[in-house]
């Protein structure tokens, strides 16, 4: 791997984006992360960025409780309030992360009053949270943060292992996953 192809990685998909108080705040679950999305998704609820969140995720990795049930609870015992955060158990990827949630909201909210979303989940997967986000809600204004649990830096992903086989496989799924059309293009 070239200085070129980590800078290429770096500007086109282990982004963020600059934060404004949001409707809704979307979850995507995990296990690995669990705690930093947790901790993450508190900070933005005490620095009033957002009024409702979906916490997406199901039973995943052979653990009995969902990913929605673990993250929920975390976010609870740090000061958000249980009744603003909506909740969805069935998801197994980003994809259904979407697809699962999307009826959740419109019962409790009405998609069409939600005009911007922040998208919360682990830096490896950062650009195709939005991107899957668009290809199935495009008209809501999205934004994206991101936390990091790996050993090492965003800015040094390439120098630990595993980080860096997850960043790789990410970026090589997002020209596959456009063509099938389970992702859109997003800025």
């Amino acid at each position: 791997m070239t200085a070129e192809d980590i800078a290429r990685i770096n500007a086109e998909h282990l982004i963020s984006t600059p934060l404004r108080p949001a409707d809704l705040l979307f979850v995507f679950g995990q296990r690995r992360g669990a705690q930093q999305i947790v901790e993450k998704a508190v900070e933005l609820w005490r620095r009033g960025l957002f009024r409702h969140a979906i916490v997406s995720g199901g039973p995943t990795q052979g653990h009995p409780r969902t990913e929605c049930s673990v993250i929920k609870d975390g976010m609870v015992a740090g000061g958000v309030p249980a009744g603003v955060i909506l909740e969805e158990h069935r998801a197994t990827n980003t994809g259904e992360n979407v697809l699962f949630s999307l009826p959740v909201i419109d019962e409790a909210l009405g998609r069409q009053n939600i005009k911007s979303v922040i998208c919360l989940g682990k830096i490896c997967t950062a650009r195709r949270y939005p991107m899957t986000l668009q290809r199935h809600w495009p008209d809501v204004a999205k934004m994206l943060v991101t936390v990091n649990p790996y050993a090492v830096p965003v800015e040094r992903w390439h120098t630990d292992p595993l980080f860096r086989e997850r960043v790789l496989a990410e970026v090589a799924k997002i020209a596959p996953y456009e063509a099938e059309g389970f992702i859109a293009d997003w800025p």
